[in-house]
């Protein structure tokens, strides 16, 4: 049967994303549920956005990761891979290299999120080339509010310089990194806080349990 997204929907181009997802959550959730979830997601995301040109296709990135999380937070089978987040003030510096980073090291051992307190409207400039020459791929990383769902779904959250503004769920492991704020810096001061952030992931890692 085909889903007919609804009308409420900020932006009519949002129509198919909303199909894809309700789809792809068949049986788990209901169209609503999805729809709405997509709604907010491209609210948040317009709100500190300062180009719209893919903000319907990164909306739909963004409320997958939501609608993943509360699969995981609801307990539907298939949804119990330990899941790290990582939290800064911006989410376009620090906890993407840190996503990134854990990604690319923990070749599907983990699943990774970021976010950001107070999100910024772009990743910092420096950040795709360090990460690249790591070997991780930067692809498709964007700066996302922080929300409720991906919080209560995390196993471990990392903090790195958001201070008291991360929501506490009891239950979950945190942990803070003091890691130098890669804002405006220049390259190889953004190398050096990148190798601060991988070593940092190779302990995280050697105290994982293996699956």
């Amino acid at each position: 049967m085909s889903v007919v997204p609804s009308p409420a929907l900020p932006d009519e181009r949002l129509a198919a994303g909303a199909a894809r997802l309700a789809t792809r959550h068949a049986g788990r959730f209901a169209v609503e549920t999805v729809q709405r979830l997509l709604t907010d997601s491209y609210r948040r995301l317009a709100a500190t956005a300062q180009v719209t040109a893919h903000l319907v296709v990164l909306a739909e990135r963004f409320a997958a990761e939501r609608l993943d999380a509360l699969a995981h937070v609801s307990g539907v089978p298939g949804a119990g891979v330990p899941r790290v987040l990582f939290v800064c003030s911006h989410n376009a510096g620090r906890s993407q290299l840190a996503a990134a980073l854990l990604r690319h090291r923990a070749a599907g051992r983990v699943t990774v999120s970021s976010a950001g307190t107070h999100p910024g409207p772009r990743v910092e400039p420096h950040i795709a080339h360090v990460l690249t020459e790591a070997g991780a791929d930067p692809a498709g990383a964007f700066p996302k509010p922080l929300t409720d769902e991906v919080v209560r779904a995390a196993d471990i959250v990392i903090t790195m310089g958001c201070g008291d503004a991360c929501p506490v769920v009891s239950g979950r492991r945190y942990l803070d990194w003091p890691v130098a704020d890669p804002e405006g810096a220049p390259l190889a001061v953004v190398r050096r806080i990148r190798d601060d952030i991988d070593h940092r992931i190779s302990d995280l890692l050697a105290g994982l349990p293996r699956t």
